[in-house]
Formats: structure tokens, C-alpha cells, sequence
């Protein structure tokens, strides 16, 4: 994929390769093998034409070709490109890449004007500028599809903005919290994820374009022209670092894998909550599937699989990361690795966000068992403590030590908090009142939680609001 020395004899329509002149003999059938890249490459056909056709207009602007031959240039990249979305182009492995591929069809389509597209260019700059430009789609589309989970997210914590469930940590019970508010700790998470992918489209938005093999051009080129008709931001400021850097898909593949680790977390609690130990939610057959010898098995499967995603997506990342480490400038072989890693995270990932979209949205909680389940393991342990501090004015570890007693007392008894009875608790601390119930229950927990970002219904409500203001 590079203008290096090791390729395979790519012809140039007259039986000699096109980079083949310093060579007499054709490479071994295993270094063709090992060489040939476009079984994966051609994913990047559409970001290669667009490539192309900036880099002719530059050169028929700035006088390097004639306009007849740019002209004649672009009307075969137009037929080319109608093959390729027809799915009628004639790929072959003798032409090694995406690059050489359709430099050999236009050769086939338009005659020797064909080699004139190559002026002021290399391999080089060109998988450069079309990787970059597919990292960049793939950044966007992966904070589009991040921002439509995070609305099937907000759609399900509007709606259950007020339903109790047991908040966890160490996956014991804790404090009552609302299922809203669960949801919306997700909403946040991906939400930073979002602007993970934007953030790194930002640093790599810069166009490789016209550094040629490593060291830029002889030729008047206008970087800065096929820059803005990319899209890109500005040209790269340095022609060595422009074709040997491969951070921008180190960083957007960083961004992934940890969308990748807040989808797993989200697709364990629903296989979590989908037990029937559980039962905090149900999944329709839309996304669950049987046993072939169990007939009662309704299985999470599709948040299992996404579950496991993050070894992929992170194995992808440590795949690249280890390709880079010891290259040193500019431009090396190795660095055809970078392409199956990176189209295999972003399948996965997308694939993921898609089917999580889809589930969130699918589900339906069952709202009572969640509530019994929200007073479980004395989870109003520390509504009692925080009642001592503001009516009785004790220290808030005193309050510590007095809650746990009753909490002993209570658990000796097989007993809820509740349910001691005010002797119980004047046994233990004789200032207590029977005002003391009325924050023992798993709803009046929750609603106290009024702290900017808290548990309360209404902060949940207006966590709501402002992320539906965000993404609109």
C-alpha cells in the first residue's frame, strides 16, 4: 500500500509493473501473499475517489496537468465509481491495494492520462489521507449512534424517573436510588464518550495529502486547497510525521474501547437484571433467544455479546499500539496492519451501540419488585444516621455507631429497620422520636436525595431536561 521497494508486480496495462522498473524479476507467490492487501483495503474505495478527485483538481488549478487531462481524469474516477457502487469493478490481487486497483482500471478506462493523476503524490500520503478519512467518518458515526442509545436512555428514565430500586455497591444494597437515575448514570457516561470520538476528530482533522513518500513535493501544489475540499481543517505541518503517524486511530480505537468498557457494564446489569433472581427487567423475544435442549431458557444473548465486544475492541487497540512502537520515521510496512484492527473495532463497536440502542428501548421494568427490592439489607441504614445528626444534633460518626447497633438489633430479629419498635430504638439511643419513620422508608430516602445530581425525582427530572436540551 506504500511506494516502498517490497510490492508485487502490479502491471501497468502494458505487462510491466507499475513500480517495477528497478526490478527484473516477479516477487515469490508467498511475498504476494504476505503483500497483497486489498481483500481488506477496498472498505476504503469511497474515501480513495475522494482522495483522487481532489488531488486532479488541485493539479488542473495549479497548473501541473492539463485541464483536458484532469478533465479526462475525473470522468474515469466517475465511471469508476459507479462500478464500485454497482458492485460491477473488477478487483484483483495482482494490483496489490484500493490504490493501485483503481489506478489500473482508470489506466483500463482512459489510457496513459492515467498516470498523470500520480503527480506530486505517493502511496504513501494517499492511504494516509484515505485511513484518516475513514477514522473520521467512523468517529462520527460512533458519537451519532452514542447520542441515539443516549436517547432511548432518556426516554426510559423520563418514564421511570420516580420507580425505587436497591442502589449497589459491591453489588449489595446500599440506598434506595430511582430506576431514572440508574439510567441516567449511563446517559452520562456516554455522553463522555461522545466527546471522546469529537475531541479526537478534532486532532486528526488535519490532511496528509501532498507530503508524497515522506519528504512533500517539487511540484506547486496547493495543500491547502485539497485540505478544505476534504473537509479537513488545515494541511499537516510535517511531511515525515504526515505518512508515519497512525495516532488518530490509536486515539479514536482508545475512545472506543472505552465506550466498548460502558457498554459491558450496561450489558451485565441487564443480564443481571434479567435473572430470575432479579427480575428487575423483561426483554422480548426481539432480543433473547432459547436453548436448544432447555425449552424455558429466554436468554440475554445480545447483551452477552456485548458484553464480550470489549475484547475485541480493546485487542484491537493493543494490535495497533504494539504494530507502532518501535517504527521509526517515516513510512514502513508494518503499518498495512493498521487497517484490519481498526475495521474490525469500529464493526464491533457499531454493532454494539446499534443493538444496545435497540434493547434499552425494548425493555420493561418491573417496578414492583424493584421497589421491594429498594428497602432490602437495611438500605435506609443511613437515613437514620443523617436524622441523628439533624434532629438530635449528634456527630455524624456517633450516628454512625448508634445506626449500626439498630441495624445488629433489627438483623437479630429478622427485623427491617422500620419495623423496631420505638422502645427498640430509645434502648439504643433514648433522644430518638417516633419522627424517625418518616425517613425509614425506601421513597423518602430517595426524595430526600436532593443534592445537585442526586436521586430525587426532581433532579432526576432535571438531569433529564438538560440533556434533552444538550442533544437537540
Amino acid at each position: 500500500m506504500t511506494d516502498n521497494a517490497s510490492k508485487s508486480p502490479a502491471a501497468n496495462g502494458q505487462g510491466q509493473a507499475m513500480w517495477g522498473g528497478r526490478f527484473s524479476a516477479k516477487p515469490a507467490e508467498l511475498m504476494q501473499a504476505i503483500n497483497v492487501s486489498i481483500g481488506f483495503d477496498k472498505r476504503l474505495w469511497a474515501q480513495d475517489l475522494a482522495g483522487s478527485r481532489a488531488h486532479a483538481r488541485m493539479l488542473i488549478s495549479q497548473g501541473v496537468i492539463a485541464s483536458s487531462d484532469g478533465e479526462e481524469i475525473l470522468e474515469g474516477l466517475a465511471k469508476i465509481e459507479d462500478e464500485l457502487a454497482t458492485g460491477t469493478f473488477p478487483f484483483r490481487d495482482e494490483y496489490e491495494d484500493i490504490h493501485m486497483n483503481i489506478e489500473a482500471r482508470l489506466r483500463e478506462l482512459i489510457g496513459p492520462t492515467a498516470g498523470r493523476l500520480h503527480t506530486a503524490r505517493s502511496r504513501n500520503d494517499q492511504v494516509a489521507v484515505d485511513f484518516r478519512l475513514w477514522v473520521r467518518d467512523a468517529a462520527d458515526r460512533s458519537a451519532a449512534q452514542l447520542e441515539a442509545l443516549q436517547k432511548a436512555l432518556l426516554a426510559q428514565a423520563e418514564t421511570y424517573a420516580d420507580a425505587l430500586m436497591p442502589g449497589f455497591t459491591h453489588l449489595q444494597p446500599a440506598q434506595p436510588v430511582t430506576f431514572g437515575h440508574h439510567l441516567m448514570a449511563y446517559v452520562e457516561m456516554f455522553g463522555r464518550d461522545a466527546s471522546r470520538f469529537r475531541d479526537a476528530r478534532a486532532r486528526m482533522n488535519e490532511c496528509p495529502l501532498g507530503a508524497a513518500a515522506l519528504a512533500g513535493s517539487p511540484f506547486p501544489i496547493d495543500r491547502h486547497q485539497t485540505a478544505a475540499s476534504l473537509g479537513f481543517d488545515r494541511p499537516t505541518a510535517n511531511s515525515l510525521d504526515s505518512v508515519s503517524s497512525r495516532d488518530f486511530a490509536l486515539e479514536a480505537l482508545s475512545a472506543a474501547s472505552i465506550t466498548a468498557t460502558h457498554l459491558s457494564r450496561l450489558a451485565e446489569e441487564i443480564v443481571l437484571w434479567t435473572t430470575p433472581m432479579f427480575g428487575f427487567i423483561k426483554l422480548t423475544d426481539a432480543f433473547t433467544t432459547g436453548s436448544s435442549i432447555m425449552p424455558q431458557k429466554k436468554n440475554p444473548d445480545a447483551a452477552e455479546l456485548i458484553r464480550a465486544k470489549v475484547g475485541r475492541i480493546l485487542g484491537s487497540l493493543t494490535t495497533l499500539t504494539v504494530v507502532m512502537k518501535g517504527l521509526p520515521l517515516a513510512y514502513s510496512k508494518d503499518m498495512q496492519e493498521d487497517k484490519v484492527p481498526t475495521f474490525e473495532a469500529f464493526d464491533a463497536l457499531e454493532l454494539s451501540l446499534l443493538a444496545m440502542a435497540g434493547m434499552i428501548a425494548d425493555l420493561t421494568p418491573n417496578t414492583e419488585k424493584m421497589a421491594a427490592a429498594a428497602g432490602a439489607g437495611f438500605s435506609t441504614a443511613t437515613d437514620l444516621a443523617d436524622w441523628l445528626v439533624r434532629e438530635l444534633n449528634m456527630p455524624f460518626r456517633d450516628a454512625h455507631h448508634v445506626t449500626g447497633s439498630a441495624v445488629k438489633a433489627a438483623e437479630t430479629q429478622g427485623l427491617d429497620l422500620a419495623e423496631l419498635s420505638l422502645a427498640e430504638f430509645q434502648a439504643i439511643e433514648p433522644r430518638i422520636t417516633d419522627g424517625v419513620y418518616a425517613v425509614l422508608t425506601p421513597a423518602a430516602s430517595a426524595a430526600s436525595r436532593m443534592s445537585y445530581g442526586g436521586t430525587a425525582p426532581a433532579q432526576v427530572r432535571a438531569q433529564i431536561a438538560r440533556w434533552k436540551e444538550t442533544l437537540a
